[in-house]
């Protein structure tokens, strides 16, 4: 007997298909997990005083050294570096593990390959932390529903820095300071 699977539709409805059939194939490759909306994801930014960068590159070539050059530059989070393979990106510290910061951040930032997630989502409950913010570019459906069973809020497939500039008023089409001086009230 083949393997049948109980495919969730967009609907919130579910039907049960052949594992192997064409349209499972199609509803597995389609994205049904959302996520914290645009509210929610500025109270997180809004709440945060830490992040951890899982990932982090001293390479300059590299959107994790990118968004940790933002961050450190851009706004007020004491902002950790994790990478077992260096000792200094940015001129700051860098810790082998989550399990090494010297404190619990309040979001840890993953740079990671999607098949790695998982085990960073093990890493940041261990610890204690709250949130985890996977990189843009970056999804795995199960461990972002894997984080939310373990308790985490997730985010996942955005740039953090894309988002606080967004919210902080430092959004340029192409995502970059545009160095206008504003009136406007800044929402921290």
């Amino acid at each position: 007997m083949a393997e049948v699977i109980n495919a969730q539709l967009a609907n919130g409805l579910s039907c049960e298909l052949p594992a192997n059939s064409p349209l499972a194939k199609l509803l597995k490759s389609q994205r049904t997990w959302v996520g914290p909306d645009a509210k929610a994801r500025q109270r997180i930014l809004n709440n945060a005083k830490s992040v951890a960068i899982v990932g982090a590159s001293p390479n300059p070539a590299r959107s994790s050294f990118f968004v940790g050059t933002y961050l450190l530059s851009s706004s007020d989070y004491r902002v950790y570096f994790v990478n077992p393979n260096a000792d200094e990106i940015l001129g700051e510290k860098v810790y082998p593990d989550l399990a090494s910061l010297p404190e619990v951040p309040d979001i840890v930032d993953v740079f990671r390959k999607a098949s790695d997630i998982p085990a960073v989502i093990d890493e940041v409950v261990a610890i204690g932390a709250s949130t985890v913010w996977v990189q843009l570019g970056i999804y795995n459906e199960e461990a972002a529903r894997y984080g939310e069973e373990k308790g985490l809020t997730v985010v996942m497939d955005r740039c953090i820095k894309v988002e606080h500039a967004r919210f902080h008023g430092g959004l340029h089409l192409l995502g970059f300071d545009t160095g206008v001086i504003s009136a406007k009230k800044q929402h921290r």
